[in-house]
């Protein structure tokens, strides 16, 4: 079992900063992948981010690139999103989750333990 609570959400104007962080426990840390998804209102949740266990792989959303950054800390059990320029269309809840392998980053099924949120808003 792997516990993941997430931080570090609020409510910020648009072309500002926030750093999200997910905080693991349980299992080995180290060992998995991470990533970052979102589900906006009346919306799926869908894929933000991923980076591997070592943390030298990441991936992005063509919505993201070059705006949002993904890193990890296994000595702290910690996945980071700083994201920039932040849009009114990034508003939603943001969820991290871990992935035993590497193989279907970017959909839900491919990650096997969830987050409950934090709560993203930007006003325009």
């Amino acid at each position: 079992q792997v516990q993941l609570v997430e931080s570090g959400g609020g409510l910020v104007q648009a072309g500002g900063s926030l750093r999200l962080s997910c905080a693991a426990s349980g299992r080995t840390f180290s060992s998995y992948f991470m990533g970052w998804f979102r589900q906006a209102p009346g919306k799926e949740r869908e894929f933000v981010t991923a980076i591997s266990w070592r943390g030298s792989t990441s991936y992005y959303a063509d919505s993201v690139k070059d705006r949002f950054t993904i890193s990890r800390n296994n000595a702290k059990n910690t996945v980071y999103l700083q994201m920039n320029s932040l849009k009114p269309e990034d508003t939603a809840i943001y969820y991290c989750a871990v992935a035993s392998t590497g193989s279907r980053l970017w959909v839900l099924d491919g990650y096997d333990y969830w987050g409950q949120g934090t709560q993203v808003t930007v006003s325009s």
